[in-house]
């Protein structure tokens, strides 16, 4: 197996076959050598830098129903919030004190976020912090939106596709809801302009070894500039509540493979992979990632950000985030980078 990892370090791609074999057979001293693997890769491209991005959970509203969702429609339980223009600069404030130059916007699709109101926060952001960059992650839209956001001041965008199998999707989400559609979106977004994420779930309900290679391909397909790949955590108030979440493992084997695959991508250690671990996130940057997000949201809205059960760091102050895992980066030989963290085809 170790030569399937050796190809895939030095051609940054294998067969679908190759994929499925290398996910089959899968051992503790197999994932050492691919995490050793990428972490030369990803040191080579970006050294020890962990970029740190100012995540902004502005709206939890939601046109859809995702069936994995915690902010879905249907959720009745859900205490839904907005955050004010105000606020959301508020936020950026903060942030920029702590030594963030990367704020994420991210939320449901809300349609009370309309063009007009996303152009007009995106300059006020723009206009303060001429020095930052700004992600938005706020689902599908027209490439009209997309065109008039990144106009007014937005350089990234993140959209998990969440699976590349139409068949794998429609158990995901209900039928209004099309993976066409979804793929559209992300390569509108990389014709526009943007530095474009995309990703899935890792034990997501339907999810095969076939499946996951369908992902891997999509992935090299679309060369994104991102990839954010986390475990699936049930949450309690979904038609998901039941099923088994995703392993901490097979992300991590996941997030190796795919260093391997796009050597420059930026690729985030997730707050859920700190969710189902403590040391997560460190482990997730020990698999290749080079990115973590810490939350600046405001304190009294963050547990009603709740894709998922159990999120950590839901009381912590912006501060404390930011510090915590600034120790915790230090703790395994990475640092901070105060900067914008851009892909390096941007830099």
């Amino acid at each position: 197996m170790k030569e399937l990892i050796d190809r895939l370090y030095q051609t940054h791609s294998l067969s679908p076959e190759e994929y499925k074999v290398l996910l089959e057979n899968r051992t503790t001293e197999l994932a050492e050598y691919l995490f050793e693997k990428a972490r030369e890769v990803r040191i080579k491209n970006y050294d020890h830098d962990v970029y740190i991005r100012g995540l902004i959970e502005f709206t939890n509203y939601c046109k859809n129903d995702c069936y994995y969702c915690g902010i879905r429609k249907s959720n009745k339980k859900a205490e839904r919030y907005r955050l004010t223009e105000d606020e959301i600069l508020s936020c950026c404030e903060a942030g920029y004190e702590l030594g963030f130059r990367t704020f994420v916007l991210q939320g449901g699709e809300d349609p009370y976020y309309t063009d007009e109101r996303m152009v007009k926060i995106l300059l006020r952001m723009k206009a303060s912090y001429p020095d930052c960059a700004i992600t938005l992650s706020m689902g599908e839209r027209s490439h009209e939106s997309y065109q008039a956001m990144f106009e007014a001041g937005a350089d990234r965008y993140l959209l998990r596709h969440e699976t590349a199998n139409e068949e794998h999707y429609s158990k995901l989400h209900p039928e209004n809801m099309r993976l066409s559609n979804r793929k559209a979106c992300l390569f509108d977004l990389k014709n526009i302009g943007y530095q474009v994420g995309c990703g899935f779930m890792v034990g997501s309900p339907g999810q095969t070894v076939d499946t996951i290679v369908e992902d891997l391909l999509f992935i090299k397909e679309l060369a994104p500039h991102m990839v954010g790949i986390g475990p699936f955590i049930p949450h309690h108030d979904t038609p998901f509540r039941d099923c088994t979440g995703g392993t901490l493992e097979l992300t991590l084997f996941l997030l190796g493979m795919v260093r391997l695959m796009i050597p420059d991508v930026l690729l985030p250690a997730t707050t859920a992979l700190g969710t189902i671990d403590p040391t997560g996130r460190e482990k997730g940057i020990k698999a290749g990632c080079n990115v973590v997000m810490p939350n600046l949201s405001p304190t009294d809205v963050r547990s009603k950000y709740m894709l998922y059960d159990n999120k950590i760091c839901t009381g912590d102050e912006a501060a404390e985030c930011r510090f915590c895992m600034q120790r915790r980066m230090e703790s395994i030989g990475y640092e901070i980078a105060v900067s914008r963290g851009d892909h390096l085809s941007m830099q």
